[in-house]
């Protein structure tokens, strides 16, 4: 990273695991997925690892034992629909977003495929939609990340370019996506993956969590 910080334009900030804690509710979104399925509820650590591997794209069938396209749909449903109940805003993650939003735009990319209006409704209810100017879903782009395609498809929108732009967030998708676009990326250890898993991706910056980020943006 250059020793005077990072110079952004727009920062895109992922939702779950870098705005939002989501591990409860991967847990009982898991657990009412397994009860559906007759089924006892895997361990919280082992229930963790299905939204990783969702997140990249591997199979689940092992953590499953059958039945994995009904238990996607109960899943994917009840996660959808505790979201607010069930997450809760990283300690003082309000006041990094008021500042951070003073300095450059904020753009909220999230792979949840639900409608737009829908994270909106949630970061509204949490108090926290009035410091994004765009918000983008997995449903606003064909190909959600790891593609840089929502990333470009918004900086032409914005009129910015890819290059003065940063994306910040907790899985190695965020920092593949920024990379294919060629923005700065920078990894938070407040999601399910590890640094050592981070580290590997070769990010700009890994830092604990978003709330470290504003004193290195110019």
């Amino acid at each position: 990273m250059n020793k005077n910080g990072l110079k952004a334009k727009v920062i895109f900030l992922d939702l779950d695991g870098t705005i939002v804690d989501s591990k409860e509710a991967y847990i009982e979104a898991a657990r009412i997925a397994f009860q559906a399925l007759g089924k006892k509820p895997l361990e919280s650590k082992i229930a963790f690892e299905i939204p990783r591997r969702l997140e990249r794209g591997l199979t689940i069938s092992d953590l499953i034992d059958g039945g994995t396209q009904k238990f996607l749909s109960k899943y994917f449903e009840a996660y959808y629909s505790i979201t607010r109940e069930k997450t809760k805003l990283i300690p003082n993650v309000s006041a990094t977003l008021e500042t951070l939003s003073a300095k450059t735009k904020l753009v909220l990319i999230t792979m949840r495929y639900v409608p737009r209006q829908t994270i909106i409704k949630e970061l509204e209810w949490f108090g926290i939609s009035k410091y994004f100017t765009h918000f983008v879903t997995a449903l606003d782009t064909s190909k959600p990340k790891p593609s840089p395609e929502a990333l470009i498809a918004c900086v032409q929108a914005i009129g910015v370019e890819t290059r003065e732009c940063l994306i910040a967030g907790d899985s190695v998708n965020d920092v593949r996506a920024g990379k294919a676009a060629g923005a700065r990326t920078v990894a938070v250890l407040s999601g399910l993956f590890q640094c050592e898993e981070l580290f590997k991706e070769s990010p700009d910056l890994i830092i604990n969590d978003v709330n470290a980020l504003p004193k290195f943006i110019k």
